[in-house]
C-alpha cells in the first residue's frame, strides 16, 4: 500500500510539472495550426438558438438521470468567496428539487493554498499560472485551474456544469445537453464572423468555417466529462496565444478567454445547442420564467420611481462591483416599486442566502 501510494503521488506530481512546462512553451512560442479535433465539427444540423425538448435532456433512453458535476472556478478575494457562498447556498435549495439532475459541486480555487471556507464549501485547491504570465487578466488561471482539477479529482458524474460564482441558480437544473453536443448560454457580443480574420490564426481554414465557432463562453455550459478532458488544455493554450498576440488581446479585451474556450470546442469538433433559456442577466433580462440561473454581472442603478438609470449611479443600485473588498450586508434594501421582476428577484435571493449563511460576516 505505501509503495502504491509514493507511484500515485510521483505520477501526480510528473503531470502537472509536464503540464506547467506545456504552458511555459506556448506562452513564449506562437500557437502551432495542428491543433488537436477533427476538420469540422459534427455534421448534426442544430439551428442557431433552440429550444430543447425538456423529456428527451432529462433522461437517457433508459429513463436514468444523466447527473453533471457543477464547478466554479475561484479565487481566494472577498469578492469572489462572497458570490461563491451565495452560488452554493441556492445549489444546496435546488439540488433535489423536481427533474433536478444536478450531482455534485465542486469550488476549484486557483489561489493554490487552502481558506477556511473548505469546509462551507466543496473545494478542490489549484496552483496559479506562474507570475505574471496571465497578464493581469486572472480570468486566464480558468482554464489552467480545469485542466489541474480535472486530471486530478475523482469526479463521478459524466457531465461537468462550468458556472461561475456570480450565478444564481433560481430553479433545478436538468442536463440541457445530448447527442454528443454540450449546452451553452449564446452571448450577443460573442461574434466569429466579425473577427474570422483574427479567429484565423487560431481556427485555421482546413478546420471548416468559421461559423463552426459557437458563441459561446465556458460558461455556462452543461457538457460531457470527456469531451472537457480533451478541450481542456487547448483552451488553456489558446487562451495563452490569445493574450500574447496583440492583434487578439485588442480585438477581444475581457472576453478574450470566452473566445479561447469557444474556438478550442470547435477545434475538437465538440458542437453546441444554444440554449437561451439558460440564463437572464438584470437589468437588460427582466423577467425571470423558464430561465435557470442569474449571471448578475451587469450594475442595476435605478431612481425612485423605477427607472433605470444604467451609466448613472442610481438613487438605488445593486452591483456586485460594490462589494470587492467587502461582503455585502445581511437584508440589503429591497428595489422601489417599478423595478423589473429580475432584478427584485435577484435581491431577494441575495437576502435569503445572506440570512441563512452562518457567519456571514466573517
Amino acid at each position: 500500500m505505501g509503495c502504491g501510494n509514493f507511484f500515485f503521488t510521483v505520477l501526480i506530481t510528473f503531470s502537472v510539472a509536464l503540464i506547467t512546462y506545456n504552458i511555459l512553451i506556448s506562452a513564449n512560442a506562437p500557437l502551432k495550426q495542428d491543433l488537436p479535433g477533427p476538420s469540422s465539427r459534427s455534421t448534426l444540423l442544430v439551428d442557431p438558438v433552440i429550444k430543447m425538448p425538456l423529456e428527451r435532456s432529462r433522461r437517457s433512453s433508459f429513463g436514468k438521470k444523466r447527473l453533471f458535476h457543477t464547478a466554479v472556478t475561484a479565487s481566494d478575494s472577498v469578492y469572489n468567496t462572497w458570490q461563491c457562498r451565495v452560488m452554493y447556498y441556492w445549489y444546496k435549495k435546488h439540488k433535489d428539487g423536481p427533474n433536478s439532475e444536478m450531482g455534485g459541486f465542486t469550488r476549484i480555487l486557483h489561489s493554490g493554498k487552502p481558506d477556511k471556507f473548505m469546509e462551507e464549501i466543496p473545494t478542490f485547491i489549484a496552483q496559479p499560472l506562474p507570475a505574471g504570465m496571465d497578464q493581469g487578466y486572472i480570468v486566464l488561471n480558468r482554464p489552467w485551474a480545469f485542466v489541474q482539477w480535472l486530471q486530478k479529482a475523482d469526479i463521478k458524474e459524466d457531465y461537468i456544469l462550468m458556472a461561475e460564482p456570480d450565478h444564481i441558480i433560481v430553479k433545478p437544473i436538468p442536463n440541457l445537453s445530448k447527442d454528443g453536443l454540450g449546452a451553452a448560454f449564446p452571448f450577443f457580443y460573442i461574434e466569429p464572423r466579425k473577427y474570422e480574420s483574427v479567429l484565423r490564426k487560431y481556427f485555421p481554414e482546413d478546420k471548416g468555417p468559421v461559423t463552426n465557432i459557437d458563441p459561446i463562453g465556458n460558461s455556462p455550459v452543461i457538457i460531457g466529462k470527456e469531451s472537457l478532458k480533451k478541450i481542456a488544455p487547448t483552451w488553456m493554450n489558446v487562451s495563452l496565444a490569445m493574450k500574447k498576440d496583440p492583434e487578439t488581446d485588442k480585438a477581444f479585451g475581457w472576453v478574450l478567454e470566452m473566445y479561447g474556450y469557444a474556438v478550442s470546442s470547435a477545434l475538437h469538433g465538440v458542437g453546441n445547442i444554444l440554449y437561451k433559456d439558460f440564463m437572464i442577466q438584470p437589468p437588460w433580462d427582466t423577467e425571470v420564467g423558464k430561465k435557470f440561473i442569474i449571471h448578475y454581472t451587469y450594475g442595476c442603478d435605478y431612481d425612485m420611481k423605477g427607472k433605470l438609470t444604467y451609466g448613472k449611479i442610481g438613487e438605488w443600485r445593486f452591483d456586485k462591483r460594490s462589494y470587492d473588498t467587502v461582503i455585502p450586508p445581511r437584508n440589503l434594501p429591497l428595489p422601489p416599486p417599478g423595478v423589473p421582476e429580475s432584478v427584485v428577484t435577484l435581491v431577494k435571493m441575495v437576502n435569503e442566502a445572506t440570512a441563512n449563511i452562518p457567519n456571514w460576516g466573517s
